[in-house]
C-alpha cells in the first residue's frame, strides 16, 4: 500500500458526487474552492453535471486513471467501489461509509476485518472508514467532508486526528497554518502510525499535531516517534485517556502504579513528544513551534511586560505552571537601569513601563540587553493584542521586534496576552512573519513556553531509544510468582547486590546456612511462590544472632506458615545476611502489553503504596535517564543528604535502574511483573533485600 498515492495524489474522483448538502456535496464544494479544474472527477450515475461540472455514471467511465477515490456512498456499496477502482489503476480511497468497528457489534468487527483484507488484496492504501477525510494544503488536495470559511490556511502543521470533528474545530482556529489535516477515522486499513510516519518524513511539515485514542500497531509507532527524535521534529500528542479506569489491581506494587495512561508518558519523554492536556493547548504549541524561526537553546526564560500588573501575573502563572525565570546578570541590570525610565525597577520578569512602547528604538534597546544576557534563551512579551487597535503601542513594540530578530544574537520570542480579545489579524500576521507566535491568553501561554523549552532541551543522545515492543501476540496466560530466592538469583545475575542468602530445608541445614555465611546477623523468611506477603503472617524472622536461633527461627515460620496458608507451596526458609539499613527505594517493571517493560523507581518499603512516589521509564534505559528519574522523585532529598544524613549513592542506584531495564527486556517474553523492594541505598552502595517475579505462564 503506497501511502502517497492516499495523500499526494494526482488525480481524485468523487463517488456520490453530489449538489446536496452532506458528505458527498460538501467534497465537491470543497474540491471545486481549493483545487485546480482537471484534477478532480464527479461520479454519479444518476446525474450528468454536479454544479455545472461534467459527472460520469462510473469510475470505469473516466477519461483518465486516477490515484484516489472518495467514495461517499454507503456501506454496502463500497466493497464492489473498490474492486472496480483497482480494476482501473486505483490506489488508494477515502471512505466515509460508517457501521463498521466503531458501532461495537461482531457484524461491524467482521465488515471491517473483511475490508481490511479487501484492501490488502487490493494493494490499497484506504482512509477511514468512518472518516472525514482529508487536506493537503501543500499540493491543495481536498478530498475532506466538512465546509469551513474560505481562506488561506497553507503551513507547517500536520494535523492527524481519529476525529473529524477535532479536525474541522483546528482548521477554524484563526491564525493556524497546516500543511496536511487528517481526520483518520477508524483507521483499521491505513493505520495512525502510518500516517505519523508520513508526517514525520514530510519536508514541508514543521510540526506535527495529533490527537490520538490508542495505538494499533506498537512497534510502527515507536518506530515513527524515534525517527522525530533523531530529526528533532516536534511531535505535539493530545492522548484520551488520563481518566480511565486502572489496570486490574497487581500482585506487585509496580503493577498497581504503572497503569496504561502512566507508560504513554514514559514512552513520550522518552522520544521527547510534547503531551498536551487539551485541545487548545495542542494547537496553541503546535502553531508557535511552526511559527518560530529557530529554537532556544537552553532552557532560560524572560518576560517583559508594560505594567506592574502584568508582569506579576507573568511572575505567578510561570510559577504555577512550573516555569522559572533566570536571574539577569550585574551588566545586564546595569544596562537596563540606564535605559529604563527612573521610576522603574530592572528585574525578571521585567516591568518596562509602558512609556517604552512608544519608543521604538528604546524597546529594541531593552530586547538586545535582555537577548545578549547569557543566562536567557526565550523572551515572552506581554502584551494583549486587541482585534480593532485602539493604542498604537504595538506598531512601535511589532517594530522594535522585527528590528532584534533579524539579529545573530536574537533570541526567540512570543506574545503573550492577557485576555481573549481576538487577535488583529495584520499585526498577528506581521509577527508570524518575523517568526514571533502570539500565543493564547497567560495560563495557556506559559503552558506553551513550558512545552517550547523542555522540547528545546531534549537531547536524544541522552536517551537510550531501543525499545522492546512485544513480537508475540497476546496470549492468555496464568500469573506464576517466583519465590523470593529465585527472584534474587535472576536480578543478581545482572550485578545487583542481594547480599549473601541460602535456601534452607530442615532446622539442622539453617543453622549450617549460617555458619557458612559468616555473617554476625541474620534474617530468615519463608521461600514460596505463593506466599508474596510474609510479614503478614509472621514468616519473617530479623535479628538471628547464632546457628541455634536460626534454627529455631526455621520452625518458627514453617509453623506459621502452615497454620497462616496451609495450601501454600513451600520450598524452605531463606536464610540472608542482614543488610546495613538505608534509605528504602524501590525498583520495579511493569511488562506494557504494548510497549514492552516499564521500570518504575520511588520511594520503597512500606512508603511506596503510602506516598506513591514513583518515576517510570520505558526500558531499556540509559544511566542519564535512570538518574533522571530518581532525581525528579519528591523524595529524592533523602538520598542527598537531608538534615545532616550522609549522601546517598545515587550512582550506584542509577546503575541498578539501568541493569534491571537490561534484565527487562532480556526477560521481555516471559516477565509480567517485578518488585525489588527495599532496596537499601547507602553512602557505599545498594542491596536489593527482597525480591518479587512474576512470570507469564502460557494457557
Amino acid at each position: 500500500m503506497d501511502i502517497k498515492k492516499l495523500l499526494k495524489p494526482n488525480k481524485v474522483a468523487v463517488v456520490g458526487a453530489s449538489e446536496k448538502e452532506g458528505f458527498g456535496g460538501d467534497t465537491c464544494r470543497n474540491m471545486m474552492t481549493y483545487m485546480e479544474e482537471g484534477r478532480y472527477y464527479f461520479i454519479n450515475p444518476k446525474r450528468e453535471e454536479v454544479f455545472g461540472r461534467k459527472c460520469y455514471k462510473s469510475i470505469s467511465d473516466l477519461p483518465e486513471q486516477v490515484d484516489l477515490i472518495v467514495i461517499c456512498t454507503p456501506e454496502s456499496t463500497v466493497e464492489g467501489l473498490l474492486r472496480e477502482g483497482a480494476a482501473h489503476g486505483v490506489r488508494a480511497a477515502v471512505v466515509y461509509a460508517s457501521g463498521y468497528g466503531e458501532i461495537g457489534t461482531d457484524e461491524g468487527r467482521e465488515k471491517e476485518a473483511q475490508l481490511a483484507a479487501l484492501c490488502e488484496e487490493l494493494d490499497m492504501a484506504l482512509m477511514g472508514p468512518n472518516c472525514a477525510g482529508f487536506a493537503n494544503f501543500v499540493d491543495m488536495t481536498y478530498p475532506f467532508a466538512f465546509i469551513s470559511e474560505e481562506r488561506n490556511r497553507r503551513g507547517g502543521v500536520g494535523v492527524l486526528s481519529q476525529s473529524g470533528q477535532l479536525v474541522l474545530t483546528m482548521m477554524d482556529a484563526p491564525g493556524t497554518k497546516f500543511s496536511y489535516a487528517i481526520s483518520a477515522g477508524n483507521s483499521k486499513i491505513t493505520k495512525m502510525e502510518e500516517y505519523l510516519d508520513f508526517l514525520v518524513d514530510d519536508e514541508d511539515t514543521k510540526v506535527v499535531a495529533m490527537y490520538l485514542e490508542g495505538v494499533k500497531a506498537p512497534g510502527p509507532f515507536v518506530a515513527a516517534l524515534k525517527k522525530a527524535a533523531l530529526k528533532k521534529k516536534p511531535v505535539v500528542v493530545l492522548k484520551s485517556g488520563r481518566s480511565a479506569k486502572a489496570q486490574a489491581i497487581a500482585a506487585s506494587h509496580t503493577g498497581s502504579l504503572s497503569g496504561a495512561d502512566k507508560v504513554y508518558d514514559a514512552l513520550f519523554e522518552k522520544f521527547g513528544v510534547i503531551r498536551v492536556d487539551d485541545l487548545e493547548e495542542l494547537m496553541s504549541t503546535a502553531k508557535a513551534l511552526a511559527t518560530l524561526k529557530k529554537l532556544p537553546v537552553g532552557s532560560g526564560l524572560s518576560a517583559i511586560s508594560l505594567s506592574g500588573g502584568e508582569t506579576g501575573i507573568c511572575a505567578d502563572v510561570a510559577e504555577l505552571t512550573g516555569v522559572s525565570y533566570v536571574d539577569f546578570s550585574q551588566e545586564t541590570l546595569e544596562k537596563l537601569n540606564a535605559i529604563l525610565p527612573a521610576y522603574a525597577t530592572p528585574n525578571n520578569p521585567l516591568d518596562s513601563t509602558a512609556t517604552l512602547s512608544y519608543d521604538t528604538e528604546k524597546f529594541a534597546g531593552v530586547l538586545e540587553i535582555i537577548m545578549k544576557d547569557k543566562s536567557v534563551d526565550f523572551v515572552a512579551v506581554g502584551y494583549t493584542l486587541l482585534e480593532e487597535i485602539a493604542d498604537n503601542a504595538i506598531y512601535y513594540m511589532s517594530e522594535a521586534m522585527r528590528m532584534v530578530s533579524g539579529e545573530p544574537w536574537a533570541k526567540p520570542m512570543a506574545i503573550v496576552p492577557f485576555a481573549e480579545m481576538t487577535r488583529n489579524p495584520g499585526y498577528n500576521d506581521k509577527l508570524e512573519k518575523i517568526g514571533v507566535p502570539v500565543l493564547s491568553t497567560s495560563l495557556y501561554a506559559f503552558k506553551v513556553i513550558k512545552n517550547i523549552l523542555r522540547f528545546a532541551s531534549y537531547d536524544v543522545r541522552k536517551k537510550n531509544l531501543d525499545v522492546v515492543t512485544p513480537v508475540s501476540e497476546h496470549k492468555e496466560f496464568k500469573r506464576v510468582a517466583l519465590t523470593e530466592s529465585e527472584s534474587k538469583e535472576i536480578i543478581a545475575r545482572y550485578d545487583i547486590d542481594c547480599g549473601k542468602f541460602k535456601v534452607a530445608h530442615s532446622p539442622e541445614e539453617a543453622g549450617a546456612v549460617f555458619t557458612e555465611l559468616g555473617c554476625k546477623k541474620a534474617v530468615a523468611k519463608v521461600d514460596s511462590p505463593d506466599i508474596l506477603h510474609k510479614s503478614d503472617v509472621d514468616c519473617v524472622k530479623l535479628g538471628i544472632k547464632d546457628a541455634a536461633g536460626a534454627a529455631e527461627a526455621y520452625l518458627a515460620i514453617m509453623d506459621n506458615a502452615a497454620k497462616h496458608c496451609p495450601g501454600a507451596l513451600v520450598k524452605g526458609v531463606q536464610i540472608c545476611e542482614m543488610a546495613a539499613p538505608g534509605v528504602e527505594m524501590i525498583i520495579g517493571v511493569n511488562n506494557d502489553p504494548q510497549f514492552g517493560p516499564c521500570v518504575l523507581c520511588g520511594l520503597g518499603g512500606v512508603f511506596v503504596e503510602i506516598f506513591k512516589d514513583t518515576a517510570l521509564g520505558l526500558a531499556p534505559l540509559s544511566k542519564t535517564e535512570a538518574t533522571e528519574m530518581l532525581l525528579s522523585l519528591k523524595g529524592a532529598k533523602m538520598l542527598q543528604g537531608y538534615r545532616g544524613n550522609p549522601k546517598c549513592d545515587i550512582d550506584a542506584l542509577a546503575e541498578a535502574v539501568v541493569s534491571i531495564s537490561r534484565m527487562a527486556c532480556d526477560h521481555s517474553e516471559a516477565l509480567l511483573e517485578l518488585d525489588v523492594n527495599p532496596v537499601f541505598v547507602r553512602a557505599d552502595g545498594i542491596c536489593a533485600v527482597d525480591a518479587l517475579y512474576i512470570k507469564k505462564d502460557l494457557c
